[in-house]
């Protein structure tokens, strides 16, 4: 039983008689014609009037960003997991990576021009016996980023591989975006840019070269990829408005950072 301090009659709340009893002539003529007194029991409450407006317009817009959901895809070894450390953390871990097994994601909100971007990243393990489980992350992809590695001519011959089966697994209108990864490694390349510009013209996607190590294009490359869903997110997919390979290209002719290596 409750005791004298622990009683509900307080002067806050009403129930719902005291407030009938409390209505005014219009309020009692709301009730009659269906309506029903503030649910909240408070005395003489009213609402303020920018509640009031959304209640009347039945509208109340999320201010939480939608998520797209992007993929790394390529072989084992490409630096998947290396570009978006880099990304999500800024920084390059040195030593090598032991091989991703099945799927890991992170999710990084990037702002594009005052509008933010939840892009939900998913690291995806290169090797053959895994590639079932990553079929089944196409399907509702967004955007998948595609890795070769320039030291490793057989990663790069197997971009076709890839791609045939991202046009049979994922959305037709998902954006695919081609990355040459670990592009610092100068005297070790073994597939020149102008090659993954060919095939990526060939293909019709854009490409560019990357580095998780210097950080060269790391940044550009999810934030073109961010610019690509946002604009098309709001239908806005006329390519004099945007064009991701556009950006893309007049990003990358801007001077780099001294501490990059190109």
């Amino acid at each position: 039983m409750a005791t004298d301090g622990d009683s509900m009659d307080d002067d806050v709340f009403e129930s719902l008689e005291d407030i009938d009893s409390r209505l005014n002539v219009s309020d009692r003529n709301f009730s009659q014609k269906g309506g029903t007194p503030s649910p909240t029991g408070y005395r003489n409450y009213k609402p303020p009037d920018e509640v009031l407006k959304l209640a009347e317009n039945d509208v109340i817009e999320s201010t939480e960003p939608a998520i797209h959901k992007t993929i790394l895809l390529g072989d084992s070894g490409v630096g998947k997991t290396s570009l978006l450390v880099k990304f999500d953390t800024g920084k390059f871990q040195s030593g090598n990576f032991s091989a991703t097994v099945g799927i890991g994601f992170t999710t990084k909100v990037v702002t594009v021009n005052n509008t933010k971007v939840k892009l939900q990243i998913w690291d995806t393990a290169g090797q053959e016996r895994f590639r079932s489980v990553t079929h089944a992350y196409y399907r509702d992809a967004h955007a998948l980023l595609l890795l070769y590695d320039v030291t490793n001519k057989t990663s790069f011959d197997n971009i076709r591989a890839w791609l045939g089966e991202i046009r049979e697994y994922a959305q037709d209108d998902v954006v695919i975006m081609l990355l040459g990864n670990k592009a610092d490694c100068g005297a070790e390349r073994a597939v020149r840019r102008e090659d993954g510009e060919r095939l990526a013209r060939e293909y019709s996607v854009a490409f560019m070269e990357t580095s998780a190590k210097s950080g060269q294009n790391v940044e550009l490359a999810f934030v073109a990829v961010a610019r690509e869903l946002k604009y098309r997110q709001n239908g806005t997919k006329d390519t004099n408005t945007f064009n991701v390979k556009d950006y893309i290209r007049e990003q990358s002719e801007k001077p780099q950072c001294a501490s990059c290596t190109t």
